[in-house]
């Protein structure tokens, strides 16, 4: 008898243990809730908590996994089964997305319910009880470290968090979440502010470019108009695919990029799409199609080689087909070429051509290809006056302490020592200096302490 698994001595705690094994397998909506790291070491924990060798080793075996798994998502168990609900994706929530809670099937309605009762008294299953039990199983003189952190929920989801905390029954949610999921999207959409498209899959960027709109400066009008844009996406209204054409290192990308940290609490999200994935350009668009957030799809570095199937696909896109164009979907691409496709000699028709007969006519559709984009924003190369206001306003920003001739003169010679003048070249200048400044300081500090 040794040697088998056994029921645990505490038959409170086994009747315990065996209520919510049979509570989380009657899921019928949120099984996903459970599915990830810590899901599946929760399961496996009440598993070894309620068949328990001999001598425990396999209960504890089983909490250490449960307590890396949490740690390594450096969440508490209640505020990971919170977000888990808030991101899931499944019936539901689609449908919860573009729907009015009065048009919502009354059997999904009770469906939810039923699975947030169940959520709740998962809940209530605090990583301190299962520590607890632990101790008793495994007869230990003091129970296993809790894992426990101050609760990290942001926004929204700390007001939802603090709102089904508040309540008696969780099954009285289920309006409260629908709204939730209609404002706030569900699945990578919701957990993830900025994604990619790769190997024909949404994948999370958890890191985003930090990059603030307040760090720019130097083409005003280019960022206003790309701004407005922006804007009329945002409220509904239909708004243009923006070409942002000119020189390396003029900062087209960085305007982009900073619109995600301006406008995320308003649904923004940024999707990054390369160009070796453009033809799969018409398929992203329709898995976008009805969902509430507002995409922009960024295309950074654009350029084509003749008969490329990413122009054809991104033509489609741009110009539309017989299916409606989405309006929460835009198109931002930047370039260093004004005509995007590329153009050789031998490609201008001759009248001994016996080729194509209307070859110009086929030249001044590819070199045209950027006028199918509603919006072109042009950044010329940087003058010096501009140069230099880049790296006043950035130094400024870094709280860099020396006189403004000293920071001109140095940031001219960085220019002319490496790429030139450019809003690049200004924030690399800038990072060097400072860290450069700092470390001076730093061994200054040092050598006074040891005289």
């Amino acid at each position: 008898m040794d040697n088998q698994a056994m029921p645990i001595a505490s038959t409170s705690s086994y009747t315990k243990v065996q209520y919510l094994q049979r509570q989380a397998a009657s899921l019928l909506l949120y099984q996903s809730v459970l599915q990830g790291e810590v899901g599946m070491a929760f399961l496996e924990l009440l598993q070894a908590i309620r068949y328990t060798d001999s001598d425990a080793r396999s209960c504890l075996q089983a909490y250490g996994s449960y307590f890396h798994a949490l740690a390594a998502k450096n969440q508490n168990w209640e505020d990971y089964l919170i977000t888990q609900l808030l991101f899931s994706k499944n019936p539901f929530t689609k449908l919860a997305e573009t729907r009015e809670f009065e048009e919502l099937p009354p059997a999904l309605l009770a469906a939810v319910k039923h699975d947030l009762q169940i959520l709740q008294s998962l809940y209530e299953c605090s990583s301190a009880s299962l520590s607890e039990w632990i101790q008793n199983v495994a007869h230990m003189p003091i129970s296993p470290v809790v894992w426990y952190k101050e609760q990290e929920l942001v926004g929204v989801e700390t007001k939802f968090a603090t709102y089904l905390q508040e309540l008696d029954n969780w099954g009285d949610a289920v309006e409260e979440l629908a709204a939730y999921y209609r404002q706030c999207g569900s699945g990578l959409f919701a957990e993830y502010r900025a994604l990619r498209w790769q190997g024909g899959q949404f994948i999370g960027i958890r890191y985003s470019d930090p990059v603030k709109l307040s760090a720019l400066v130097g083409y005003e009008s280019q960022r206003d108009a790309l701004l407005k844009n922006t804007e009329f996406l945002l409220s509904g209204e239909m708004a243009l695919h923006v070409l942002l054409y000119g020189s390396r290192g003029s900062g087209k990308s960085s305007l982009v990029k900073s619109l995600l940290n301006e406008y995320s609490n308003r649904s923004l999200r940024l999707l990054e799409v390369t160009k070796s994935d453009l033809k799969d350009l018409p398929e992203i668009v329709e898995h976008l199609r009805g969902v509430s957030q507002k995409f922009i799809i960024f295309v950074d570095d654009l350029s084509f080689e003749e008969d490329d199937d990413a122009f054809k696909a991104l033509k489609v896109v741009l110009e539309g087909n017989l299916t409606a164009r989405p309006q929460n979907v835009v198109v931002y691409a930047t370039s260093n070429r004004r005509h995007l496709i590329r153009e050789f000699f031998v490609d201008r028709p001759t009248p001994k051509d016996n080729k194509e007969i209307h070859a110009w006519d086929t030249m001044q559709e590819k070199l045209s290809f950027s006028d199918r984009f509603g919006l072109t924003l042009t950044f010329e190369p940087a003058d010096q006056k501009t140069y230099l206001k880049i790296v006043q306003h950035l130094a400024a920003q870094a709280e860099i302490n020396i006189t403004q001739e000293d920071l001109e003169f140095q940031a001219l010679q960085w220019a002319t020592r490496h790429n030139g003048r450019s809003g690049r070249t200004a924030r690399q200048f800038v990072d060097f200096l400072k860290a450069d400044l700092r470390l001076f300081n730093s061994n200054k500090d040092t050598s006074n302490t040891s005289d």
